[in-house]
């Protein structure tokens, strides 16, 4: 009875599959403990456990087999959407932080471009520019419009159309340069570029690229869209040392960028992927087969036509030299170096006007580069300068070198040389002024002054000799008596009077040329016999205004002081006509033309010089070398005087001939007499003439008898005999320092 009455215990199982879910539990009737049920639920429950098992797996497949793309999309978005909000709260954080440690936007300015200088000739014509840019600054409607194109066709398509970043533009380098594996388009617009250019450093930073960005967007907002073009074409670098448009176009073409072709453009616009590297200076291959890919974006933008193309690429490439060249950069430097002191710092655009003529600039060098050309190698004379000025001191020319793209020392302003026998005409001035004539007689004999005993170039003597014959043959023993008998300070006075500048020795070589001076401050000196006697300051500048036209300087030459009186000048004129016509520069024969002028020639040949005038210019010409050699017996007579005659021969060209003040048109002078007197009073002697120009004629029943000059030089008087021991002196032995060895021209 225990064993019967004693329960069996019934475990509860889960449901079919086939009825419920896998996740419901449920228990029914027949698995409820009872005392009736014992075991005849359990194979049931067992029967279908199979088959319900076997259906489960399909399913489940059926239902996993879309749903798990349409996850993988769900996923992908989900995630994009995550990333790009914190992508852009990234990037935020990133401006904010950058953008806050820059200057308020109110602050921000378009710094000042460097300021350039034009500098014009007397016709208006560019000579060149100078400052940091190389180039004045141009608007969109003053340059070429095939530049602009061109820079836009190549850098920044859609430029007109973006907002200053341009997001297509960008995608498009991005995609370029992953499929190409290399870096071939840059993202940034023109718009990145100038503010790159005017604010940033170059480097390659995300701070940078961040502000740059910012920048852009300031700049489209304050500016138009052609005023950021402006900026950026005046602006950008073009290599060879060239900022801007202007400056490139004159650069590597020779002229302005408002005269540049199709292809100069196309060139110009290809330069900005790499300035160095492209530059027609340095690769004229290269520059070109870049602009053909200029000119290719540009009939793919529509700016060009085929035909257009075509006539652009059938031009030859562009062949820069390697440096400025030509003399008027000499004479553009020498402006550089003068406009500080007529208007302090430059601070703006300046415009000088300067007195240069580029067609007598052209024409000096012409002939100095002929000179050296034909004969300076033969005769080791590898340097030359020249410099012509008017009767004001205006200075027409200017030549430092031979080459500027060699050398570009001014050897015209700035090298200080002896003179040697150029120097002459001082002392034959001082001494006309204190009574001396071109009829008064000197002994050419040997000469000891003190322990100095100078010699004539041909070391010959011709015993008595006028000193207009003295100076027409450069005798150094008569300039040796003059300069004592006047006395060396007497000299220096009037040589500073005249216009030299520099400090001179007060001795008796100053005679011969022994203390330095430029060029220029020489010939300048010489002018006033040109001009009738009146002072000629040196100048090369006219007037300096800025770009608007502001009048900044505007010299004041045109009321010269007189410095010699009419008839000194007209003696010296008559005594320096004949060292052309007779004497040491034969060589400086002008056809036609009347001249006067003097040879010089310093110890050794290291340097020979001729400076002369005509009544319309005055001339100043060296030959020599840097280093101080020796040329082979070049004479103030020779080279220079050659170079002088084939320059003021071109720049008479097609002029009526004119004497010089106070000659009859032949070289004789008329003393105090002015050029436009009446002629009857014109026809006398030398004598007569010098004698009534000093006043010391005689009357005698009506007719004037000039009193004849007496061997010491005076006309009517006695003078002292000269300091210095003159005729033969006891032998010695032939002395060869600097000072006894001073040869003439």
């Amino acid at each position: 009875m225990a064993g019967r009455r004693k329960s069996q215990r019934i475990e509860p199982s889960f449901q079919s599959e086939d009825e419920y879910d896998d996740d419901d539990l449920r228990i029914d009737e027949e698995d409820r403990v009872t005392r009736s049920a014992t075991r005849k639920t359990k194979p049931a429950a067992r029967k279908g456990t199979p088959a319900s098992r076997r259906k489960a797996p399909a399913r489940k497949r059926r239902r996993s087999g879309g749903g798990r793309l349409f996850g993988a999309v769900r996923f992908l978005a989900y995630w994009c959407v995550v990333l790009g909000i914190w992508g852009g709260m990234a990037i935020g954080a990133l401006v904010l932080y950058y953008g806050a440690q820059m200057p308020s936007a109110t602050t921000w300015n378009i710094p000042a471009r460097p300021p350039n200088v034009k500098i014009i000739s007397t016709d208006g014509t560019a000579i060149a520019n100078r400052g940091a840019t190389g180039g004045e600054a141009l608007s969109l409607e003053q340059m070429s419009p095939y530049i602009p194109q061109a820079v836009i066709a190549i850098e920044d398509r859609r430029f007109y159309s973006h907002f200053g970043i341009d997001p297509l533009g960008l995608a498009r380098a991005m995609v370029t340069n992953v499929t190409t594996g290399r870096m071939v388009q840059g993202g940034s617009t023109l718009t990145q570029q100038l503010a790159k250019n005017l604010f940033l450093s170059p480097e390659r930073t995300l701070e940078r690229k961040v502000q740059e960005v910012l920048l852009a967007f300031w700049l489209e907002h304050k500016y138009t869209k052609d005023e950021i073009l402006a900026m950026y074409l005046n602006r950008v670098f073009f290599g060879s040392n060239a900022y801007g448009v202007e400056a490139a176009s004159r650069r590597y073409f020779n002229k302005s960028a408002r005269d540049v072709n199709l292809g100069e453009a196309a060139v110009l616009a290809g330069l900005l992927k790499a300035p160095s590297r492209l530059s027609p200076a340095r690769d004229p291959e290269a520059a070109e087969e870049r602009a053909q890919v200029v000119l290719g974006t540009m009939r793919d933008a529509g700016f060009v036509t085929e035909r257009e193309i075509t006539t652009a690429m059938s031009q030859p490439p562009t062949r820069a030299k390697s440096y400025w060249s030509g003399a008027e950069h000499y004479a553009a430097d020498l402006v550089m170096d003068q406009v500080p002191k007529f208007v302090g710092d430059i601070t703006e655009d300046l415009v000088v006007e300067t007195t240069i003529d580029l067609d007598l600039e052209k024409k000096a060098d012409e002939a100095i580069t002929a000179i050296i050309d034909a004969e300076g190698a033969k005769l080791n004379a590898s340097q030359a300068a020249l410099v012509s000025i008017d009767g004001t001191g205006a200075i027409r020319a200017l030549v430092g070198g031979r080459d500027y793209a060699e050398s570009q020392f001014d050897r015209a302003s700035k090298a200080k040389r002896q003179p040697g026998s150029a120097f002459k005409p001082f002392v034959y001035a001082a001494a006309l002024e204190m009574g001396r004539s071109p009829q008064s007689v000197r002994n050419d004999a040997p000469v000891r002054i003190g322990k100095w005993t100078p010699e004539n170039y041909d070391q010959k003597y011709r015993g008595e000799v006028t000193l207009s014959a003295a100076l027409a043959n450069s005798l150094n023993t008569i300039a040796a008596q003059l300069v004592m008998e006047v006395g060396p300070d007497n000299v220096i006075k009037l040589a500073h009077r005249l216009g030299i500048e520099s400090e001179m020795q007060s001795n008796a070589s100053i005679a011969l040329g022994t203390s330095e001076v430029s060029l220029v401050e020489l010939t300048s000196a010489y002018a006033p016999f040109m001009n009738g006697g009146y002072k000629a300051t040196p100048h090369i500048i006219r007037r300096i205004s800025t770009a608007e036209g502001k009048v900044l300087y505007e010299n004041t030459y045109d009321n010269p002081p007189r410095v010699l009186q009419p008839e000194i000048v007209a003696m010296m004129n008559g005594m320096m006509a004949r060292v052309i016509t007779e004497g040491t520069g034969k060589n400086a024969r002008i056809p036609g033309w009347e001249a006067a002028g003097k040879s010089g020639t310093t110890q050794s040949f290291r340097d020979a010089l001729f400076v002369g005038y005509t009544s319309n210019l005055t001339t100043g010409v060296w030959f020599g070398n840097d280093d101080g050699k020796s040329m082979e017996k070049v004479t103030g007579g020779g080279l220079p005087a050659k170079a002088w005659s084939r320059f003021m021969t071109a720049a008479h060209e097609g002029l009526s001939p004119s004497p010089l003040f106070g000659t009859t048109g032949g070289g004789l002078p008329v003393a105090g007499v002015d050029p436009a007197a009446p002629a009857a009073r014109q026809d006398e002697s030398l004598a007569e003439m010098v004698a009534r120009a000093l006043g010391t004629t005689s009357r005698d029943g009506g007719g004037e008898a000039p009193v004849a000059p007496d061997r010491t030089g005076g006309i009517g008087g006695d003078l002292p005999v000269p300091p210095a021991d003159v005729g033969e002196q006891p032998a010695r032995p032939r002395r060869s320092s600097l000072l006894d060895v001073l040869i003439g021209g």
